[in-house]
């Protein structure tokens, strides 16, 4: 048997575990290069829509990571995640931070180079 804490509790709405995105694909086949130049620019203006910038930072390593270190990244953050895949999350604070979903994986129609 586990402890009770072992758990997420049915009524604790705030904890919800990280899971990858659906599939998507981008309006134009892109390189992994050009994927790559969108994720850091958004990482560089991120700040720049609110929120803080240590949280913006851990939303970056957690995205950049595999789900249970994410999972780590967000908790210890104190991350508030209402959309299992990232892609709305809060802080403590209730400012709002909205991940693209570029930055959470690759396209179905990524061209990879040969």
């Amino acid at each position: 048997m586990g402890c009770a804490g072992s758990s997420q509790s049915k009524g604790d709405e705030t904890i919800k575990k990280i899971r990858k995105p659906k599939p998507w694909k981008h309006s134009q086949p892109i390189t992994r290069a050009q994927l790559a130049q969108m994720r850091d620019e958004f990482w560089d203006t991120a700040p720049h829509y609110g929120g803080q910038k240590e949280i913006w930072d851990a939303l970056r390593a957690a995205a950049e990571a595999d789900l249970t270190l994410a999972q780590a990244i967000v908790d210890s953050a104190g991350v508030i995640v209402t959309s299992a895949d990232l892609t709305t999350c809060y802080d403590e604070r209730g400012a709002k931070y909205e991940l693209p979903k570029y930055v959470l994986s690759e396209p179905t129609n990524l061209i990879r180079n040969s």
